[in-house]
């Protein structure tokens, strides 16, 4: 059977594009295309079946196989996501990206208002959709891959550290896969899902700007200046801001996260690097 020895499982905007692409690029090592099938948590794709998800793997060969999906950590959207994993998988290895949870936050709700899946300000956005918040929060997303894979079988990375030490943090995960190449971080495949620009898209937005005829004929017939001022007005122009309530509430919630984290993770004072608000105490 062609099944992934590992699993990238998020979290979400914390840079698991990156740190996917990086272990693809390493010789023995295989990730899948599409880079997260969301197999596991999404009903119309695990309808498609186990031999379409093995298919994904059909030109590993003999190498370390794995995938990554964000949904895989997105309590309570996917319940489902563990029980099918379980059900197929044995024993994969499980690694998890995590950042500082408010800034994760902050660039979800950039995400879902480009996507046109938000709308409003983010004040209201936080009050009514409660993903927001409970994707950054890391024990309890994770806490059940450890209750059924081992804690020796999960291993979590701080997005701070990898951009602070990257080669370290790939050899830090190909050592835990059981990879025996020599791993090497290229700058190239660095920040491959980094949004450059905060656009509004709507449903017709890739065939209106995706398009080369299309953007052609806008070129021709729509002067720059009635372009430019229609760019404007899909964009968000600076990056939102909490209030200081909100700034306060999500640090509360983060931080009486992180201590059930500390408490599955004992030795892994280096996660606190995510959470740059704790106290001393904290």
């Amino acid at each position: 059977m062609a099944l992934p020895d590992f699993i990238l499982v998020g979290a979400m905007k914390c840079g698991t594009s990156t740190l996917a692409a990086q272990l693809g690029a390493q010789p023995g090592l295989f990730m899948t295309d599409p880079k997260e099938p969301n197999f596991f948590s999404d009903d119309a794709v695990f309808a498609k079946g186990q031999d379409w998800y093995e298919s994904l793997f059909a030109d590993a060969q003999g190498d370390i196989r794995g995938e990554a999906s964000t949904h895989y950590t997105k309590l309570p959207t996917y319940p489902e996501t563990l029980p099918r994993m379980r059900a197929m998988l044995d024993a994969p290895k499980i690694v998890y990206l995590i950042r500082d949870p408010v800034t994760r936050a902050v660039s979800h709700y950039i995400h879902e208002w480009t996507m046109g899946v938000m709308s409003g300000d983010i004040e209201q956005a936080f009050a009514d959709q409660d993903e927001l918040i409970a994707y950054g929060r890391y024990a309890m997303q994770i806490a059940p891959y450890v209750e059924a894979y081992g804690r020796e079988n999960v291993l979590i990375l701080s997005l701070e550290t990898m951009k602070f030490a990257p080669q370290d943090t790939l050899e830090r995960v190909c050592m835990f896969l059981g990879y025996d190449g020599t791993p090497e971080w290229r700058e190239e495949q660095a920040r491959v899902n980094a949004s450059a620009e905060r656009v509004r898209r709507f449903p017709m937005h890739k065939l209106v700007f995706d398009n080369p005829v299309a953007a052609t004929l806008r070129r021709t017939l729509i002067p720059q200046s009635v372009r430019d001022r229609i760019r404007k007005s899909r964009q968000m122009q600076d990056r939102p801001a909490l209030t200081p309530d909100l700034t306060r509430k999500l640090r509360d919630i983060y931080s009486e996260d992180f201590a059930h984290l500390r408490q599955m993770f004992p030795k892994r004072d280096d996660l606190r690097a995510s959470y740059p608000f704790l106290t001393d105490a904290g």
